[in-house]
């Protein structure tokens, strides 16, 4: 997802008078900003560091949701259509299959050793924020008894 993007469509949602589209896609744009000045590529900033972003903001409402009181259910609700407009943004994940395809492509030597942290220590540097490191965890340990 490109930072642009989500300023136009943050734009977009300000002119339908979307607030709580608008404030969602605001976070993300906020956020994105922000780490981009921490990383020092303020100007142009790269689509992985934007996704990157919009994952660790999914993770952390996911986690206002599960953590909020079940009585709440205003926050509860608040919380969920926040989650469903950043979903929308989120890039899509490597299925498990798919990062088996591809650990076996790309990491050969690493899968015959079949040594966990070997393995986990080459992959998720290449495929982390394309796939959950739980799903990546199951694969990896797949190949480890296999």
């Amino acid at each position: 997802m490109e930072l642009k993007q989500l300023q136009s469509d943050m734009v977009a949602a300000m002119k339908a008078r979307d607030k709580e589209r608008k404030d969602a896609i605001s976070s993300l744009v906020s956020a994105a900003k922000k780490v981009a000045i921490d990383e020092g590529c303020r100007e142009d900033v790269p689509e992985e560091l934007v996704n990157r972003v919009i994952l660790k903001e999914l993770k952390t409402v996911k986690e206002q949701i599960d953590s909020c009181p079940k009585d709440r259910t205003d926050l509860i609700e608040t919380y969920q259509k926040r989650y469903d407009v950043i979903k929308e943004y989120a890039p899509s994940m490597m299925s498990a299959q798919e990062v088996k395809d591809y650990i076996l492509k790309e990491f050969p030597q690493e899968a015959a050793s079949k040594n966990k942290g070997q393995i986990m220590k080459a992959v998720m540097g290449k495929i982390k924020g394309k796939a959950e490191g739980k799903t990546i965890s199951t694969v990896v340990d797949e190949l480890c008894k296999g």
